[in-house]
């Protein structure tokens, strides 16, 4: 068993013995991320609040149950599509997650591995004085990523930022590995061109 699985086995087990800190470890690892994710399916901040709060009940509810067939962070992402999902449909929104839409020109950016084939524009000319500016070249992404649309935001959150496996967002999202990396480049050129658009 890896090192990091066995850290997760032991996490798991110390938020099935209710150990608090064990769960404010995961809550602060995760919180910010679910409802970033909540808010591009349920629409506004307070309710993907409340979906995150319902999500963290049913872990806790819950934890004894996990299997570790995914991981934790896999689980606790499912459990909150599936209650935002609820919650949009009760209220009368539908979120489609799937990559259908015009061409983007999706190969015009990246290389076959993912990477920039060219650096941003504000990345070559980023010096301490511009950063005290303005806001962080962060703030400036994650406003960047707030303003895409829902499959797109909820793709480069979980790829990026969580570093969950394509196939644990594809399982999360019920979309296929196609759609997924659809999905995820779009966001990156949306990314970009935001970036590219400070200057």
């Amino acid at each position: 068993m890896s090192t990091a699985r066995a850290e997760e086995t032991t996490l798991v087990q110390l938020l099935a013995a209710g150990e608090r800190t064990a769960f404010e470890q995961v809550y602060r690892k995760h919180n910010s991320s679910l409802i970033r994710v909540a808010v591009g399916i349920v629409r506004s901040r307070a309710t993907a609040e409340e979906v995150a709060q319902e999500t963290w009940i049913a872990v806790l509810k819950n934890i004894c149950g996990f299997e570790g067939r995914s991981s934790l962070a896999s689980w606790i992402f499912s459990i909150l599509i599936n209650k935002a999902r609820s919650r949009a449909k009760r209220d009368g929104r539908m979120v489609s997650f799937d990559g259908t839409g015009e061409d983007d020109n999706l190969a015009a950016a990246f290389d076959g591995r993912g990477r920039w084939k060219d650096i941003p524009e504000l990345w070559e000319v980023l010096t301490p004085e511009r950063i005290l500016e303005g806001r962080s070249v962060m703030d400036h992404v994650n406003t960047a990523i707030e303003a895409l649309p829902p499959g797109q935001r909820s793709v480069i959150i979980l790829r990026a930022q969580q570093g969950l496996g394509a196939e644990e967002v594809c399982a999360i999202l019920g979309i296929s590995e196609g759609n997924m990396r659809v999905l995820l480049h779009r966001a990156r050129l949306g990314v970009r061109a935001a970036l590219d658009g400070l200057m």
